[in-house]
């Protein structure tokens, strides 16, 4: 075999043994069907007789989840203008906001919704409590959300589409508002429960879903006492609780919200994923990754959602990490 021969062999064995760093561009190699993450295949024509009521209760509970870390932001945005502020509290902002923030990506989104890798029962259970501390609901509320998101995405079904109000200016503000965080306040929805019935097999996420208000609260207090032990004071304890707690409750609210609002509405659309998903750079830093919605969208059991090396996914790397 003649020397430039041998060379090209041996380059080509290398490149195919060559592993993928994690910023190459990365294709899965099918396009998965959205439904194949839910439980129920049924056409999504036969929902009109699912519907359910949604008890008062329950909105009222959503509507308290919405309105106080709001009215935590208004206060720390008061706080700003004078004395009670320090680097301490924006650094714990931020760190709860990971933890929490890849709560909700990782484990609630990646792990129990899609199954889209595999992990211990000690990080699952770590992951569902940090997921919790979101306060976005449960684990198997959150899941059964999103598998009824993807089976009828953005048809009338879909929990949080924008794309049901019919044309027009305001018939598109309103689409916005819905799936931004209207439709926490709807009196009817679908039946849920069908979409998590392999969830509620597993003991660990019955447990974890059923202390939710548990964990939920130490989402708020954690801060709090990180606060009050670095100044040894208690309001230190009471800023950390608005900067850790609730300002920070309200900015991952916000941007978990976007990604069913903004993320359906602008963005590009590399995929003909049947549906209105796009994806957002903005969201795609701001979401740790979950921004990159299109993509999401095409491949849903797939746990990377940047695929191109410059489309930046967090939530990725620490599931690499796992």
């Amino acid at each position: 075999m003649p020397v430039r021969h041998r060379v090209r062999y041996m380059l080509i064995s290398l490149l195919r043994r060559r592993r993928t760093p994690l910023f190459e561009t990365f294709m899965p190699k099918t396009t998965m069907d959205a439904t194949s993450v839910t439980t129920d295949p049924r056409p999504s024509s036969q929902a009109n007789s699912e519907m359910e009521h949604v008890p008062m209760r329950v909105r009222l509970v959503n509507l308290i989840g919405v309105c106080l870390p709001f009215i935590g932001l208004i206060v720390a945005i008061s706080l700003l203008w004078g004395v009670a502020f320090s680097w301490t509290y924006l650094i714990l902002l931020f760190v709860m906001y990971l933890i929490s923030g890849l709560g909700i990506t990782v484990g609630y989104h990646r792990y129990f919704t899609h199954k889209s890798f595999q992990t211990s029962r000690f990080v699952q259970a770590l992951l569902a409590i940090s997921g919790s501390m979101a306060f976005e609901g449960s684990v198997l509320q959150w899941a059964a959300v999103h598998r009824s998101h993807h089976q009828h995405s953005d048809n009338e079904h879909d929990p949080h589409s924008p794309h049901t109000h019919g044309a027009g200016v305001w018939n598109a503000i309103k689409g916005m508002w819905h799936a931004h965080m209207g439709w926490l306040f709807r009196s009817r929805s679908l039946s849920l429960q069908k979409y998590v019935v392999d969830l509620k097999k597993d003991r660990l996420i019955t447990t974890m879903s059923a202390l939710f208000p548990l964990w939920a609260l130490l989402g708020l207090l954690i801060p709090a006492i990180i606060g009050g032990l670095i100044t040894m004071t208690w309001t230190g304890a009471l800023l950390g609780f608005i900067w850790g707690g609730l300002v920070r409750v309200f900015f991952v609210h916000h941007v978990t919200w976007s990604i069913n609002s903004v993320c359906h509405i602008w963005g590009s659309r590399p995929f003909n994923s049947h549906d209105e998903s796009r994806n957002n750079p903005i969201f795609g830093v701001l979401g740790l990754g979950e921004g990159w919605h299109n993509n999401h969208h095409a491949f849903p059991t797939s746990a990377r959602h940047g695929l191109r090396w410059w489309q930046v996914d967090i939530s990725y790397m620490i599931i690499r990490a796992l």
